[in-house]
């Protein structure tokens, strides 16, 4: 079930106390990309115990996308979610700003641009929809970069927004937040080529706005009939809009 998004728009991201920064340098964010890439795909399956694939599947079927529709897949890292995409028969473009985490998935062979959330390498209107998955966290000022998939995206066109979020039930939420702090980086050191990032991925998703607040800046950034769905207890929420 998706909610709408209403009321007023909360100037700052919720912070929980973390030393994860929403203003970040997006030479340090890439960099960091670059060093996780080798294993970037397996370190995420393991850490989510498999939940990414579907959480990809979701994400093309919130898109609904159709045959010939041409798609931004912006943070795509390796591919693997464009690939995904690519199972409707539409057209998708991987587009990231770490050169390293595009090279990881150079044999996924679909279209791959090397571009910056904020100043897109795209003309206005020329995408009939977009996704961005998991990296939204990670744009140093991402309600710029939600109006710069709006500038290139074409009126009536779809946005799903794939992010980590707000585990909805109370006991659910303390265990989660635990996970985070403790265990993913315990886990990241064994499976990862750079654990030191999931510290950072760990802090990120704990300053993250919540479903409902990122909902709000979706539609100050110029966005239309916003709504989310949460997946996985809310470990993961589908914002969906229309441009």
């Amino acid at each position: 079930m998706y909610r709408a998004a209403v009321g007023s728009v909360s100037p700052v991201a919720t912070t929980h106390g973390s030393r994860a920064s929403l203003e970040k340098d997006p030479h340090e964010v890439a960099s960091m990309f670059d060093a996780v890439a080798k294993r970037y795909d397996l370190t995420n399956t393991i850490l989510s115990f498999g939940q990414d694939r579907s959480w990809r599947k979701a994400t093309r079927s919130a898109l609904a996308l159709k045959p010939g529709e041409r798609v931004l897949d912006l943070a795509a890292g390796t591919g693997v979610s464009t690939v995904e995409l690519g199972k409707s028969g539409a057209w998708c473009v991987a587009t990231d700003f770490s050169k390293g985490m595009l090279q990881a998935g150079i044999d996924r062979r679909v279209p791959m641009v090397t571009g910056d959330a904020m100043h897109l390498p795209y003309a206005d209107a020329v995408f009939d929809a977009a996704t961005i998955s998991f990296g939204l966290r990670n744009v140093s000022d991402f309600d710029a970069g939600l109006r710069e998939i709006a500038r290139v995206t074409k009126p009536g066109g779809r946005l799903v927004v794939s992010e980590f979020s707000t585990p909805v039930f109370g006991p659910f939420r303390t265990i989660y937040m635990e996970y985070l702090m403790k265990a993913l980086p315990r886990v990241a050191r064994a499976v990862s080529s750079n654990p030191d990032a999931y510290v950072y991925l760990a802090e990120s998703i704990r300053a993250w706005p919540t479903q409902r607040e990122l909902a709000q800046r979706i539609e100050a950034a110029g966005w239309r009939d916003v709504q989310w769905r949460n997946l996985t207890g809310g470990v993961v929420a589908l914002h969906r809009a229309t441009r």
